[in-house]
């Protein structure tokens, strides 16, 4: 968990980074923004750049060989340890991501550089240093005011919303790569990877938010998209495996494996089938899937947005299942229209 509502803004450069595939140029500040004279605009850049970080998933540095060779982790531990040198180690970090933006779909923008003082992880007060970038931009009115007549204009500028893409890093296990937040608005394609894995070199850390989404992914993944290949079931039948997989994580606090299995699907040989998956979902994503960790709840509540409970047939009705599948009934009449009939005590 993080707080950053006590966070104090102490440093702050802004460099400009183009797409380098299209020969756009990396423009480089060699002052840092001086904020002792505008306290009311330190506090809007700070929401700006903190504001966004409200659920964090952490992760780690990390690199193939050595964690020294990873340059944002390297460059990170120095500013920690002393931030002399900051404008200095700014602009290497703009040349770096300068390096890595050579795909045509990258946008170019203006990127910050930060050090936060008086952040809050997890009931530990530490320092964080934040690399942040603004690739979008909107139109703004203007209205302004001359003797009695009001006019308005308009200019461009960049939404106070939240960064494109954001890097918070925070001044604790250094040893395994500090904890890292990010935010990628462009999160998908080959051109969104660049920030989190070519850039930045991040790994999520294997704590219990990550075992739990984890296992609720490969839950999800088997009932929609192997169940149904090895065995007769409907529609209602997977979003009942998926309502019995969420409810699982929702009333325990420890997760195990095989009372899992046993709860959600019952039957040995999907139960088997199952298992066969998780296998298969550890080689293709590379992953090592524990049996036993203690439930969080905070990645409960996030997966539990993508567990569709929702039975959409034609254009004409959905039907929301939350409970027992025992309650609707699938058939055919004697036209060969499907239906399904549904029992009910009350209606609201």
């Amino acid at each position: 968990m993080i707080n950053l509502g006590r966070a104090q803004l102490e440093k702050l450069i802004i460099h400009r980074v183009g797409n380098k595939l299209l020969e756009e140029s990396v423009l480089l500040s060699d002052e840092e923004t001086d904020l002792s004279t505008q306290p009311d605009l330190s506090e809007i850049l700070r929401t700006y750049f903190t504001g966004a970080f409200k659920d964090p998933v952490y992760y780690h540095f990390h690199h193939v060989s050595s964690l020294e060779l990873n340059e944002i982790y390297t460059i990170a531990a120095a500013l920690f340890n002393s931030r002399k040198g900051f404008v200095k180690k700014s602009k290497d970090i703009a040349n770096i991501l300068y390096g890595y933006s050579n795909h045509p779909k990258i946008k170019g923008g203006e990127l910050y550089i930060t050090c936060f003082d008086e952040c809050l992880i997890n009931d530990e007060t530490t320092d964080a240093i934040g690399i942040f970038k603004s690739e979008n931009r909107e139109h703004y009115l203007r209205v302004f005011q001359e003797d009695a007549y009001f006019g308005v204009n308009h200019d461009e500028g960049i939404s106070l919303k939240r960064p494109d893409k954001a890097c918070l890093i925070f001044n604790v296990k250094e040893k395994e790569g500090f904890r890292v937040c990010i935010i990628d608005s462009q999160n998908s394609g080959n051109e969104a990877q660049y920030w989190k894995d070519e850039f930045l070199k991040l790994k999520p850390v294997a704590d219990n938010y990550y075992q739990t989404q984890n296992y609720l992914t490969l839950a999800k993944e088997f009932v929609t998209g192997r169940l149904d290949d090895e065995f007769e079931v409907s529609k209602a039948d997977q979003i009942d495996y998926l309502n019995r997989s969420i409810n699982y994580f929702k009333r325990n606090e420890q997760f195990d494996e095989q009372e899992f299995a046993h709860d959600v699907f019952e039957h040995q040989e999907v139960i088997t089938s199952f298992k066969k998956f998780k296998g298969d979902f550890q080689n293709e994503n590379a992953l090592h899937v524990v049996s036993e960790f203690e439930i969080s709840a905070q990645a409960v509540k996030r997966q539990s947005r993508v567990f569709k409970s929702v039975l959409k047939l034609d254009r004409n009705f959905h039907i929301y299942i939350h409970g027992d599948k025992e309650l609707i009934e699938k058939g055919v009449d004697p036209d060969g229209r499907k239906y399904y009939k549904i029992y009910y005590r009350e209606e609201s």
